[in-house]
């Protein structure tokens, strides 16, 4: 009777490892995405929901930078598109108010509300297309907002040894006035 039930306890063990071998999960996904982007699709699509936002939102945007960043760790592949923006915000703007206003304008243009950032008060996150949009004051400057963006984790390309920072792309994210 012991024999039977250490025998038992091998093959469900066994056949235990076996499924969990040959079940992809969210780590295989993460290694090799399904649909793979190129680097220049993966700027694209990012730079193309901050165009949207900073035109929906009138954002009036002081500078931008784009970086692909690593989903993995800091160096290896995937990476997602990533923008960081900086706008003035008007002198009239309350915080309570003001990025719920820019949240409930891209709610209407098909942007999904997410859980606030915790980390910064009336800030708001939103999402679209997998593409993440975080939008909040400057913790250090009062006059400023921040926009942060990141795209899914799709570009297989390997950036580890890339010698360029963050690209200038203050250009591309000017609202017309």
């Amino acid at each position: 009777m012991l024999v039977a039930a250490y025998l038992t306890c091998l093959l469900l063990g066994g056949a235990l490892v076996l499924v969990d071998e040959l079940r992809s999960g969210p780590r295989d996904a993460i290694d090799h995405p399904a649909q793979p982007l190129t680097d220049t699709e993966t700027e694209r699509q990012v730079v193309g929901s901050a165009q949207q936002i900073v035109a929906l939102a009138r954002l009036r945007t002081t500078t931008a930078g784009y970086l692909p960043v690593s989903c993995k760790n800091l160096n290896d592949p995937p990476y997602q598109g990533t923008i960081y923006l900086i706008f003035v915000l008007p002198r009239e703007a309350h915080g309570d108010t003001y990025f719920g206003e820019i949240a409930a304008d891209l709610v209407g243009h098909g942007w999904t509300e997410g859980l606030a950032p915790a980390e910064h008060v009336f800030g708001r996150t939103l999402s679209k297309d997998g593409v993440t949009a975080v939008v909040h004051r400057h913790s250090d400057d009062n006059s400023v907002g921040v926009l942060r963006l990141a795209g899914p984790c799709r570009n297989i390309n390997d950036h580890r040894h890339d010698t360029t920072g963050w690209k200038d792309i203050t250009g591309l994210l000017t609202a017309i006035r």
